[in-house]
């Protein structure tokens, strides 16, 4: 379910008008997270780190109202719960999208995010589908491999997106805590900083 804001009485309204008129409307950041506590729960669960942090993610986008925003032949939409678009990678070294679908309970979550991740690994190309890009979702990735401080994703300045996109890197160890960086990218018509700073806090806060 959705609403739509009255952009009238909106008091981000000349925020919205500013930046929807860029051609580059996306900023992002990218910032630690203390994942110490997390990976130990994820190993008392048994579950895969990925679909942990994950879970906590989407909870985390959910709680910032501003990351359920999307625009929308110029208005903007509130939807009520968002979900997950997240590259998954394969054997051979490709990936495909996937639609996971967001679960108040992690159990419930992971079954389903484990049917979905079983289902684009048997499968072959981008499997960019009308539900993939549902516009309900952030779309998500994983570089396990890299330790960034920085990225940028490719875009279609033609397109309509305004979802926000999240990625998180390689886990380093500083002293005894174990980090991970985390990208965030949203459009600035809907999100500012403040945004950002609320969707990480609520993310750490959700990891211990």
């Amino acid at each position: 379910m959705k609403h739509r804001l009255d952009l009238a009485h909106w008091n981000r309204r000349e925020h919205f008008e500013f930046f929807t008129a860029f051609d580059e409307p996306f900023f992002g950041l990218v910032a630690p997270i203390d994942c110490t506590r997390a990976q130990a729960e994820a190993k008392r669960l048994g579950i895969s780190f990925f679909l942990y942090y994950l879970y906590h993610c989407l909870q985390a986008a959910n709680q910032v109202e501003a990351f359920r925003y999307r625009i929308a032949d110029g208005q903007v939409d509130c939807y009520d719960r968002i979900h997950a678009s997240a590259t998954i990678g394969r054997a051979d070294h490709t990936f495909g999208f996937s639609f996971i679908e967001q679960h108040d309970e992690q159990a419930d979550f992971t079954r389903a995010a484990t049917a979905e991740i079983a289902a684009v690994q048997a499968s072959e190309g981008l499997r960019l589908t009308a539900t993939t890009a549902r516009p309900d979702v952030i779309h998500f990735s994983a570089l396990p491999w890299v330790r960034f401080t920085g990225l940028t994703h490719s875009r279609s300045f033609g397109s309509a997106d305004s979802a926000p996109k999240i990625s998180v890197g390689q886990l380093y160890s500083e002293g005894a805590a174990r980090l991970m960086p985390v990208a965030v990218n949203v459009h600035h018509a809907l999100a500012d900083g403040y945004h950002v700073g609320q969707f990480l806090a609520a993310f750490q806060e959700r990891l211990g």
